[in-house]
């Protein structure tokens, strides 16, 4: 939850900067297919590649979801039957054909269908055992559920939703820089120098430097290719929950406009 709000002032700062911006649109221009896209292409729910992508998007997202109906049903273990009932039956049935007018994002197209999925099937759904159907993957409720913090009274469901998809997306992004820096060699300056990436770092370079047997400047320098890293990371995963490239921009938009509010 912390990486999110620190996540948003480093993307944020310097984005009027025409350097930034052609970076921006450097990175966008040489992803590959993205997932999404993937999924909707393929149209065979009997294709693996299109089942592999579907579940990879699914597995990352659902925490958005698993918010959102917490905000609207009381019960925890109803909420979390409803959750994974409505992946099941994603993954199973292929909700893919009902969502046309939302398919450019996998954000829209998931909070869509499982709307439909709750006013239609509720029900039933509350009635299956959690764990009880085929899913491919785990659900890890108890995790979600540590980190549940009861949001504003002002807040929506679908507000809590756009929160979540934001959190949980740039904690994934962040996550992808930690794990990168570890596998090479360099886990202790992810771990000292995290907080300059948005300007919030509690110490200064000169004490932080010498730590990391660097001289101040080396120690900037380091932050400053570990921001840049973050952001192609940042694109490169938003890539895979939209239709075109021409969506990545407005959905960095939408993204860090629901922390403005």
């Amino acid at each position: 939850m912390e990486y999110a709000n620190q996540a948003a002032k480093l993307y944020t700062a310097g984005m009027e900067s025409s350097d930034e911006s052609n970076v921006h649109r450097n990175n966008a221009g040489q992803f590959a297919t993205t997932h999404w896209s993937l999924v909707l292409a393929a149209g065979n729910r009997e294709d693996e590649e299109s089942n592999r992508a579907l579940e990879k998007l699914c597995r990352a997202y659902w925490p958005p979801l698993y918010a959102y109906v917490r905000r609207r049903v009381s019960d925890i273990h109803q909420a979390q039957d409803l959750t994974q009932a409505f992946f099941e039956r994603l993954l199973e049935k292929g909700y893919l054909a009902d969502a046309d007018p939302e398919r450019g994002r996998f954000r829209s197209f998931l909070i869509t269908a499982f709307k439909r999925f709750l006013s239609k099937e509720r029900d039933k759904a509350a009635t299956q055992k959690r764990g009880g159907g085929q899913m491919t993957f785990t659900v890890n409720f108890e995790s979600q559920d540590r980190n549940w913090v009861e949001q504003k009274d002002s807040l929506t469901a679908e507000q809590i939703y756009e929160r979540q998809w934001a959190v949980t997306l740039l904690t994934r992004v962040m996550g992808r820089l930690q794990r990168e820096m570890e596998r090479g060699g360099k886990s202790q300056h992810f771990q000292l120098l995290k907080d300059f990436l948005s300007g919030t770092g509690v110490s200064s370079y000169a004490e932080i430097a010498p730590r990391l047997a660097l001289n101040e400047s080396a120690a900037r320098m380091a932050v400053s290719r570990m921001r840049h890293r973050y952001r192609e990371l940042l694109l490169e995963e938003i890539a895979q929950t939209v239709e075109t490239q021409e969506d990545i921009d407005s959905e960095v938009q939408h993204l860090f406009a629901t922390f403005s509010g």
